[in-house]
């Protein structure tokens, strides 16, 4: 299966982000490799700026201007591939500013087809860090499912070509190292911005964001921008970066700024600068949520099948949820639908959005600017009931005990195996409560 070079990476494009791996541009200087860095504590908070396009190459290069060790990360990458891959590294000038522009130079001139599964065989084969696997394995995994949607086939089936060359392959893992290095906890990133105009592709004239790319921004605040000159700003690579790094999108949130890095693509655009910024905080004050705090997520749905909610109320809730729930609705034209509701905590949200994306027909999600509840404190108790165990939640506060209310599942079992109906049951299990509690 032949897959469009503008699927899957930089290379085939012809946008500011273009790698340009064979052909890098000088002035770069080739970085050293040190040794590959042991455990590093993570507290810190990172902002991604991905207002004027996002690519691997350009996130890399802010990330290691923001701080990340350029040694290490090239210790790294030559102990993927030993002997195959180079880091270079410069300082360039995109707009008017400053930025550090990364060239991932690899000894490869025909790059195999590789499938998901052989990038992931050889990131189990090196000596890469626990965490930096777990990230560029799951930003490969957003790739191949992006790409196997757009081609009707599994993940698995998908053969990756230019992000599957090792210089492609350096980026993403580069940029999970880097994350790693500089002990970033949480990510919070813009609203990606596109493009726009069209681009010559494989299968002919298309519009920006290509297939791969639009597939990546499900769920996630995206924007146009320029005009049809404009091209491609947001790579593949680029959006799954972000999709796979950061918890939640957003603007700059509060933080302690303790450095900023700006990283470069290859072309000087005429209307803005070639560039993504990375801020990252001091790490000592990086702010939690607080405690309660909750975001509303929710979509129109009119087109599902009403027996399907239940199950995508479970999966909502097994994403990290801690409330979902369904309200009918009456759209446009007189239809009749359903919105689907979730309260998250901010860490959640992003795979909340996705458990919606997947699980339901809908194109998009809202979200609610972050709101606060207060919460009993909860626990359980086990009475029995007629011979039947039945679980009692126990609500309270610094007051005592607020609320008491039997399992409903276990009131419907007890039920069935009693020969009675569960209304009889379930008063049953508040007296026997009722008279535990006076027992005592």
């Amino acid at each position: 299966m032949n897959h469009p070079a503008t699927h899957t990476h930089d290379h085939g494009h012809t946008h500011g982000h273009h790698h340009e791996h064979q052909h890098h541009p000088t002035g770069l200087s080739r970085v050293q490799p040190t040794a590959i860095a042991g455990e590093i504590p993570i507290s810190r908070l990172a902002w991604i700026d991905a207002s004027n396009g996002v690519a691997g190459d350009m996130l890399l290069g802010a990330l290691i201007d923001a701080g990340a060790d350029a040694g290490a990360i090239a210790a790294l990458l030559d102990g993927l591939v030993p002997g195959e891959l180079h880091l270079e590294i410069g300082e360039v000038v995109r707009g008017g500013q400053r930025a550090t522009k990364v060239e991932v130079i690899a000894d490869e001139p025909n790059p195999p087809a590789r499938h998901l599964s052989d990038i992931e065989s050889l990131l189990e084969g090196a000596t890469v860090p626990a965490r930096t696997r777990e990230l560029a394995v799951a930003c490969f995994r957003r790739l191949a499912e992006a790409e196997g949607r757009v081609h009707g086939v599994s993940a698995t089936e998908v053969h990756f070509h230019e992000v599957g060359a090792l210089d492609s392959i350096a980026d993403v893992v580069g940029c999970c190292e880097a994350v790693r290095l500089l002990g970033i906890e949480h990510v919070v990133a813009s609203p990606i911005t596109v493009g726009a105009g069209h681009q010559q592709m494989a299968h002919g004239l298309m519009s920006i964001p290509p297939p791969a790319v639009a597939e990546l921004l499900k769920g996630w605040p995206s924007q146009s921008g320029g005009d049809e000159q404009v091209g491609e700003l947001a790579t593949p690579t680029g959006v799954a970066l972000v999709r796979v790094l950061a918890n939640s999108p957003g603007g700059l949130p509060p933080m302690t700024v303790a450095a900023v890095g700006t990283g470069a693509g290859t072309k000087e655009l005429a209307n803005r600068p070639n560039t993504v910024r990375v801020f990252l905080s001091t790490g000592l004050d990086t702010p939690a949520a607080p405690p309660g705090q909750v975001i509303q997520v929710e979509a129109n749905v009119d087109d599902l099948d009403p027996r399907l909610w239940p199950g995508v109320i479970d999966r909502l809730l097994e994403a990290g949820a801690v409330d979902a729930w369904l309200t009918p609705i009456l759209m446009k034209k007189g239809r009749p639908a359903h919105t689907i509701h979730a309260l998250c905590p901010p860490e959640t949200q992003q795979r909340v959005c996705d458990a919606i994306l997947s699980n339901t027909t809908t194109i998009g999600v809202r979200f609610h600017a972050p709101a606060h509840r207060r919460v009993l404190a909860r626990s359980w108790q086990q009475l029995e009931v007629a011979g039947q165990p039945i679980r009692m939640k126990v609500s309270s506060d610094e007051t005592g005990v607020r609320q008491v209310t039997p399992e409903f599942d276990d009131i419907a079992v007890a039920a069935r195996v009693l020969g009675r109906p569960e209304r009889e049951v379930l008063q049953l299990a508040y007296q026997v409560w009722t008279d535990r509690v006076a027992d005592d």
